[in-house]
């Protein structure tokens, strides 16, 4: 018994450390930063003066608000797009093509995403690959600026987050029991009856956990808004970054970190009491 459970302690000291050293420990420094900062004299003091600000200044708390909105309506937009796509991949695509299609969902994610947003940015400029296709087949008389918008920027988020809802919605999928649907079929169900009362609470599951990463990976974007959405698109990541690197106020900086962190794991748990979910339950 003894030696079992030495032996569990020993593989689990690197996963402990590597928590403790990596996530942990900077995550501690980062909070005590949150609440120091200077008073008159220019004498580092503890103070909720950087929380207040977010508060106090309406540009700090309606970039978060915006910046969550289009959160939300990314996350909806990705699983309206996912939701054919995965039931393709796990009941109607040949078993021997399934691979070969979650491949193809992998390749864009092996090359790195600041890459990729490059790609979209070459084939929405002026001079890019679409307007001059445009151009040559006569569809338009001068380019178009698909860039620096919030449609286009929407799009990107899109893009980049697909994967992680499709992954835990092929995964419920597999489980669900062909022979429902053919037995609804066969009982007269249309194809929205089908969906709303045996695909959609099958997978319910997977839906919530790929909302949630979705979610928190589109709020704490930073490459995407800033490259695809312009100077217009204000996004809360970008708040963050000025404070650390333009300002060089790491103590602002911080608080506002931990707010975005607070924040989101407030709409995260307020969207698991709507949906009457467990956060056990959507991870297993």
């Amino acid at each position: 018994m003894q030696r079992s459970r030495l032996v569990f302690w020993i593989f689990c000291a690197p996963v402990l450390c590597w928590l403790f050293l990596l996530i942990v420990l900077p995550h501690l420094d980062l909070l005590r930063m949150s609440f120091r900062g200077e008073n008159d004299y220019g004498d580092m003091v503890w103070t909720f003066r950087n929380y207040k600000t977010f508060f106090t200044e309406p540009i700090y708390w309606l970039t978060f608000v915006r910046t969550a909105l289009y959160a939300v309506i990314t996350t909806f937009i990705t699983f309206l797009l996912a939701m054919p796509v995965s039931f393709y991949i796990a009941k109607l695509a040949r078993a021997r093509i399934q691979g070969a299609l979650v491949i193809l969902l992998l390749l864009p994610f092996w090359v790195s995403e600041l890459v990729r947003i490059y790609g979209w940015m070459i084939l929405l400029r002026e001079s890019g690959v679409l307007n001059f296709f445009m151009l040559k087949l006569g569809i338009v008389d001068t380019p178009i600026e698909m860039l620096y918008n919030d449609a286009t920027m929407i799009m990107g988020l899109v893009y980049t987050s697909m994967l992680f809802m499709v992954v835990p919605l092929v995964s419920v999928m597999e489980s669900l029991d062909d022979s429902l649907i053919e037995a609804a079929h066969d009982l007269g169900a249309g194809q929205f009856t089908i969906w709303r009362t045996i695909i959609l609470p099958h997978c319910k599951p997977g839906i919530t956990s790929g909302s949630i990463v979705v979610f928190m990976l589109t709020l704490g974007n930073y490459l995407t808004p800033n490259l695809m959405g312009g100077k217009n698109s204000l996004w809360f990541t970008e708040q963050i970054y000025n404070q650390f690197i333009a300002s060089f106020n790491w103590n602002q900086g911080s608080a506002f970190g931990f707010l975005l962190l607070l924040l989101s794991s407030f709409i995260i748990w307020l969207g698991l009491r709507l949906t009457r979910q467990k956060l056990d339950e959507v991870a297993s």
